[in-house]
This record gives C-alpha cells, structure tokens and sequence, in this order.
C-alpha cells in the first residue's frame, strides 16, 4: 500500500517510518504545501489538509498536527505557534511560575483521508510540564523548557529517537484501522 505524508517535519517523518516500514507501507512525499486553517484544535487542522490533500492527489493521505496546551494560559493549542515565537524561552517561564501551574499537553491529531472524503481520526494527549531552568543544546522555542511524561530531561537533552513511540501512537492507530478494515494485510 502507499499513502502520501503530508509533513516536512524530520521528526513527524521518522515517527511514521518507524511505524509504517514495520508493516510494508510506502510512504510518498509532496512537495506542496497545504495552508492550514485556523481552528481551536489540532483534528480540524489536519482533518481539512487530509481531506483536500486525498482529493488533489487521488490517493490516501496522512496528516498529523499537533498543538502544546498551557493550562495556566488557557490559550487554544493550534494558536500556542504564534505565542512561541513571539515570547522567549525565560520569559513564559517567569509567566508560567507567577501562575503557580506548570502542566500542560500536546494534542496530537492524525487523520487518515481517502479521495472520497472518507477519514479515520485519532487524537491523544501526551502530559508535559515547563522547567524552571532552560536545559539542552540548539534549542527551537520553547524545547529547552519542555518536560515531557514526568521526564526530568528537557526534550533538547535526549535523542529525537528516543520519543519516536510517543509520537508514533497516531500512526499505529491508523495501521489498525486500515487492517481491522481491510485496507491493509501482511
């Protein structure tokens, strides 16, 4: 079987190799780049790329989107870009600390779409909590902060490799639903 990705994320990229090679899937790459709606969860996102992508390209897309909540901020997930790039690392630290809550979540969406508009769609949490201290090398936004799972390590402080099941139980997900539909056999 071959299904297109939609994502020019390295770390999106290993996650769904690392699933779908397990059970004989191809995936395919495009070049082209889908603008993303705005929305207040990351399943409307992906959803609407998957479904426009399937239908433009005649075959089976995957999109996943995935937006960081801030409790304390009570700001949708999807809008949370925005903030980082926007507020440094040390400064939504002293935010985060003066609100006394330091826990969070990515939502994480994966959205399966057929040409005729047919979906399959998964989202789940993955916990996080923000540091005091900014920890790790080559930090991206906020990653320096970013506790994820009760980890003590900041995600810049131990291999992308080593979080690949996290992000992957989306594309499992999706596995599951091709072969419980048999749209996928080994």
């Amino acid at each position: 079987m071959e299904i297109y990705l939609l994502t020019s994320n390295e770390g999106k990229l290993k996650a769904a190799k690392s699933t779908f090679d397990k059970y004989g899937v191809k995936l395919l790459y495009t070049d082209k780049d889908y603008a993303e709606i705005q929305a207040d969860s990351s399943l409307e996102i992906a959803k609407n790329i998957a479904q426009k992508a399937a239908k433009e390209l005649n075959a089976p897309v995957i999109r996943e989107d995935h937006s960081l909540f801030i409790e304390a901020l009570g700001i949708p997930g999807p809008y949370m870009n925005y903030v980082e790039r926007k507020i440094p690392a040390d400064l939504i630290s002293k935010i985060i600390n003066s609100l006394g809550n330091n826990k969070g979540w990515f939502e994480v969406s994966t959205v399966y779409a057929e040409p005729d508009g047919t979906t399959f769609e998964y989202t789940f949490k993955v916990p996080m909590t923000f540091g005091n201290e900014q920890k790790g090398i080559n930090p991206k936004g906020w990653n320096d902060l970013i506790r994820l799972n009760n980890e003590t390590r900041a995600i810049t402080e131990y291999p992308e490799e080593e979080r690949l099941h996290i992000w992957s139980e989306g594309y499992e997900a999706v596995v599951k639903y091709l072969m419980d539909n048999n749209k996928l056999s080994f």
